[in-house]
């Protein structure tokens, strides 16, 4: 297969594609190395993934500068490889913690003279899918958890981005006990993983997400689906106009709004509505492409083409509806990469495409509202239910807004958090997900099965005396 440059526009990559028979032969390995994976003990997992940590950061700028050509960043590439990193030892920190916390002990059941205790295993192979936006973090989120609750991973990391691949194998040769492989590929590949795997884990469009669940319950295995969304801000009449554009724009075109959790609709109070432009349409204009160096600037291009199509279109259909493009709004080619600078949208409407699908690009639609109600009501007036932010004059009044919208994480007096903070357990709404949260606790203890040790304590029931209970 070939991958193509998002700065180039070239394909200049090729990678081979996993066979069927290497992705079982691959499992039946893993499966293999699980029982003794397990058997060591969360401590002895820790030390391990410990190694596994230390291990990327020796290779770090091989696996950054394979990120970069993959992605078309420049120092967010290292940045993602060293969150990686850093998210490995937290739960190389965690996960012993969480086990001893686990309740072992032999509880009395309703039944006299029988008591109860609880075993946990995990599933023994955890598969995960994993997409292009962020590859390196996106493909190993869910499967460190797993691996530090005693799972054997196998991950397929998106097609468009496979080149960090490569060197993270070599990190793979240096913790041989650590049973985590790769598999390459397309759509087919992804469908022979979970029918592999006791578990699958998918990140990516709820389109994709769809087809997922339904080969997973062919398959009758759990899956998570972490899919996409429509994050709506709401601002009100209180928060600072000058304050809050920059959250919103930051919220907004970070990674080029390629990112599940980027803001992509604004609700603001028409008291402060004018000046709230004014200062985003400035701040906006500040903001500078990483063209022609990718070290210089803020934002990268496209990773996956089209994805700009779709974002332009986005654009089109808004100004063809009445949407005034008050800076931005033109995809350029740049050097063969597609770009495109913020884009700030006033006078949309709740039917425009770019109000209501996941548009996934650097682009800020803002509707103005005159009541609160109002802005709450167009907020939850969606689909998708991933995340969501207010801004306010106060916490106070931010939170009274915040538990009111219909999503999983809410960020207050700020946007976009759940892009940097880890540990807070949510779960997304509506089509953008399915399944525990990833984030704290039950990131790693959705991977746990349990099992009833029912303990008979006393003389078991003979059958004269089940049938006078109604046995049959």
């Amino acid at each position: 297969m070939k991958a193509r440059n998002p700065r180039t526009g070239e394909e200049d990559y090729d990678f081979l594609e996993s066979s069927r028979e290497e992705i079982a032969v691959t499992a039946a390995r893993l499966r293999e190395m699980q029982g003794r994976w397990e058997d060591i003990g969360p401590a002895g997992r820790a030390v391990v993934l410990t190694r596994f940590a230390d291990a990327i950061d020796a290779h770090a700028a091989e696996i950054a500068g394979a990120l970069a050509v993959d992605t078309g960043r420049g120092t967010v590439s290292m940045i993602e490889v060293q969150g990686c990193a850093g998210n490995i030892r937290r739960w190389a920190q965690r996960g012993p913690e969480l086990f001893d916390r686990l309740d072992v002990e032999a509880h009395p059941s309703a039944v006299p003279g029988v008591e109860i205790v609880t075993n946990y295993s995990a599933f023994p192979l955890f598969g995960a899918i994993a997409p292009w936006n962020f590859p390196v973090i996106l493909s190993h989120i869910d499967a460190v958890p797993a691996l530090m609750a005693g799972c054997a991973a196998m991950v397929k990391p998106s097609e468009v981005t496979p080149r960090f691949v490569e060197p993270m194998r070599a990190v793979l040769a240096e913790v041989p006990e650590l049973p985590l492989a790769y598999v390459m590929g397309g759509p087919e590949v992804g469908q022979a993983l979970i029918e592999e795997v006791d578990y699958v884990c998918f990140t990516g469009s709820t389109a994709t997400g769809r087809k997922v669940a339904e080969a997973a319950a062919r398959a009758l295995i759990p899956a998570n689906l972490e899919l996409g969304g429509k994050d709506p801000m709401i601002i009100t009449a209180g928060a600072d106009p000058d304050w809050a554009a920059g959250v919103a724009l930051r919220s907004s075109v970070v990674a080029t709004g390629q990112a599940c959790q980027s803001i992509e609709r604004i609700y603001v109070a028409r008291e402060i509505a004018e000046p709230f432009l004014k200062a985003l349409v400035a701040a906006a204009e500040r903001v500078e492409l990483t063209y022609p160096d990718p070290q210089k600037g803020h934002l990268g291009p496209f990773i996956f083409p089209a994805q700009a199509e779709k974002v332009q279109a986005h654009i089109d259909d808004a100004r063809n509806h009445g949407a005034r493009v008050l800076t931005g709004g033109e995809v350029e080619v740049l050097g063969g990469g597609k770009y495109l600078r913020p884009t700030v949208l006033a006078d949309v409407t709740p039917q425009m495409a770019v109000m209501r699908e996941e548009t996934f690009g650097p682009v800020i639609p803002v509707g103005v509202y005159d009541d609160i109600e109002d802005a709450i009501r167009e907020a939850n007036d969606t689909e998708y239910g991933l995340s969501a932010a207010v801004l306010a004059a106060a916490l106070d009044e931010a939170t009274a807004i915040g538990v009111r919208l219909d999503a999983g994480a809410i960020s207050l007096q700020d946007g976009a958090m759940t892009s940097f903070v880890g540990d807070a357990t949510n779960q997304s709404r509506g089509c953008s997900g399915l399944g525990p949260s990833r984030m704290g606790d039950t990131g790693m203890l959705r991977f746990l099965r349990e099992q009833a040790l029912i303990r008979q304590m006393g003389d078991p029931m003979p059958i004269d005396a089940y049938a006078e209970r109604g046995g049959s």
